[in-house]
């Protein structure tokens, strides 16, 4: 099998719809996703992601075999962090374990470090996440430090992980 990103189309709605509603992906999401997601919901993230500035957010589908089984989102900060950018990613939990997002990650950086002036990208995944901490080690992230209770999670108080890229790291 193989992984790779693409812009979104339309098309992956359905596809989204059935990874984001699945409990144990949103456990590891952000809040402010409906539950169930539905296609429409998949249809409205996809056109949001199409219409955005391509120089502030890089907005990708992950693939395995030419189906949408995952995110991976590259969002540009403001002000002094205007060239720092956040990713953010998920995956279908039964493509879990198996390399793909690592190699999802890999190619989002590669390509926004090649096509954009983003000199770090970060990521904060939730300290419980091992799986996730693994995919931003494996793809060059090093761990800068742990953000104690820095989120509230239904209703728990949580630590995060800060990763980060540094472009010049990447080329050396």
């Amino acid at each position: 099998m193989t992984c790779k990103i693409r812009k979104w189309e339309l098309a992956d709605a359905k596809d989204l719809a059935a990874t984001i509603s699945n409990p144990k992906v949103q456990d590891n999401l952000r809040d402010g996703l409906p539950y169930p997601y539905t296609e429409r919901d998949g249809m409205d993230f996809i056109s949001a992601m199409l219409a955005a500035d391509e120089t502030e957010t890089f907005a990708f589908a992950v693939t395995v075999d030419g189906k949408a089984v995952g995110s991976v989102g590259i969002f540009r900060q403001s002000n002094i962090h205007r060239r720092t950018a956040e990713l953010g990613y998920y995956i279908g939990e039964e493509y879990w374990g198996k390399g793909f997002m690592t190699e999802a990650v890999k190619q989002a950086c590669d390509y926004v470090f090649a096509h954009s002036d983003i000199l770090r990208i970060y990521a904060e995944p939730f300290a419980y996440n091992l799986a996730s901490c693994r995919v931003l080690e494996k793809a060059g992230f090093q761990m800068e430090g742990t953000l104690r209770s820095n989120a509230v999670k239904k209703g728990k108080v949580l630590d995060m992980k800060m990763y980060a890229l540094v472009k010049k790291e990447r080329e050396t």
